[in-house]
């Protein structure tokens, strides 16, 4: 069916939804010739947060607000057949109200405003023919990084408050709605544009105490064509700052790690697949992370509903990294209690997951979630077994403003005093969400 302009923004909105709680600020032209745009980038995002049950040892359930702004600007300049050359520098001013979070990382006095995302870079345009339109892109800065679909780096997350380390490790709070992702220090070559055969080398540095400062190296090689896109990852650990880090993430310094991924519809209209397979090679010990999915969407069926199956499993001792929220509920926060607040934090456990959405509006989408975890080992470590349902929607009422509800039942099989980590015994937590998105 065709759709009108007058339409598309509208539906985009409804995309970029989800995308909007990682941070993804949207643009309004103030300038543009033939050869320079100028944008203003702006983002406001409002979060009510319940949770009746707590994992930090606190009793009484927790009510807390979050909340972030993001603005600033964008150019870019075409330099003719030289390319052309961008840029970013976006402020976020973010902060916690309230009891803070359920997992006690904010405690509701988090008021912070810095820096996100301030880089530059250099497109080739047709420069390079043989590597194709922009075939070479240089960047450098502060900046998103992510690699495939974030199973393993997303962006650099999270953002701690002051509950942990007599604030040591503030990030400014807005813990849940995830108000910075950038790295702090970052140079970036990517070579063959995206499609083909393309890759990209990298030098990465988080300023995170929450990861230890992380700086490393890495590579990928990838594929892309119709049917979908396969790609080979190679993550280089170079250092950590010990002062900040716990003993897995010490292990980071001189990890090599490599992954073989793919994404796609593998010529089946309607069909997505994707798969992971990762191995952390480290000094104490060699872990491997994983995970294989697929869905169908029923398009010819009123409100086109999408039916998705994923298994992921991590190893008793695998470093989740810098795996974050990507392409919608359930990547890579597994369960809105359990992947944000609970555990288990993508290590030491086996998750089989299915999502079911519908559209009964071309502005509305309707989603359930389920997840069954399945805790790897419990030597020394959390009993984390348990099952959660996660009932959501996402509404777009115009292009600038986007509601979305949401619903946890948590049930685990352990509670504080057994082995788990909920305070007040193992029923089931009916955590609560109100998300409001403004982007311009």
């Amino acid at each position: 069916m065709e759709h009108t302009l007058k339409n598309r923004p509208l539906r985009q909105a409804v995309v970029i939804g989800v995308a909007l709680l990682a941070g993804q600020a949207h643009a309004v032209e103030l300038y543009a010739d033939a050869d320079t745009q100028v944008t203003g980038n702006f983002l406001a995002v409002y979060g009510m947060f319940n949770s009746p049950k707590n994992y930090d040892g606190r009793r009484g359930g927790s009510t807390w607000r979050e909340a972030f702004i993001k603005y600033g600007l964008s150019v870019e300049q075409n330099l003719g057949s030289l390319g052309g050359v961008y840029g970013t520098a976006n402020l976020v001013s973010s902060g916690t109200w309230g009891d803070g979070d359920a997992s006690g990382v904010t405690n509701g006095t988090e008021r912070t405003t810095k820096f996100d995302e301030a880089f530059a870079g250099w497109r080739s345009g047709e420069l390079f023919p043989a590597l194709g339109k922009d075939g070479v892109d240089l960047s450098f800065g502060r900046q998103v990084i992510m690699l495939g679909d974030g199973f393993i780096i997303n962006d650099d997350g999270p953002n701690l408050g002051n509950g942990v380390g007599e604030g040591e490790f503030n990030r400014g709070g807005a813990y849940y709605i995830a108000a910075r992702h950038a790295f702090d220090k970052t140079a970036v070559i990517r070579l063959g544009g995206k499609d083909g055969v393309h890759g990209s080398l990298m030098w990465i540095k988080s300023d995170n105490r929450a990861q230890a400062r992380t700086e490393m190296a890495a590579g990928t090689l990838e594929y892309s064509a119709a049917p979908g896109t396969l790609g080979l990852t190679y993550i280089r650990g170079i250092d950590v700052d010990e002062r900040f880090a716990t003993d897995l993430q010490r292990q980071r310094k001189g990890m090599n790690l490599y992954s073989v991924r793919g994404a796609g519809n593998a010529g089946i209209d309607n069909a997505h697949f994707a798969f992971e397979l990762a191995r952390q090679d480290r000094r104490d010990s060699q872990q491997s992370a994983g995970y294989a999915e697929a869905g169908y969407t029923f398009a010819d069926l009123p409100w086109s509903p999408d039916l998705t199956y994923r298994y992921a499993r991590y190893s008793r001792n695998w470093d989740g990294m810098f795996s974050g929220f990507n392409r919608g509920y359930g990547t890579w926060v597994q369960g809105e209690v359990a992947g944000n607040y609970s555990g288990p934090y993508n290590s030491n456990t086996a998750v089989q997951h299915v999502a079911l959405k519908v559209k009964p509006l071309e502005n509305l989408t309707l989603g359930a979630l389920f997840f069954d975890y399945n805790t790897v080992s419990t030597r020394g470590q959390l009993n984390l077994d348990g099952r959660e349902l996660d009932l959501y929607a996402e509404w777009a009422v115009n292009e600038h403003l986007i509601i979305t509800p949401l619903l946890g039942l948590y049930k685990p099989d352990k509670s504080a005093d057994t082995g788990g980590n909920q305070v007040g015994g193992n029923g089931t937590n009916v955590y609560s969400q109100l998300v409001v998105a403004v982007p311009f």
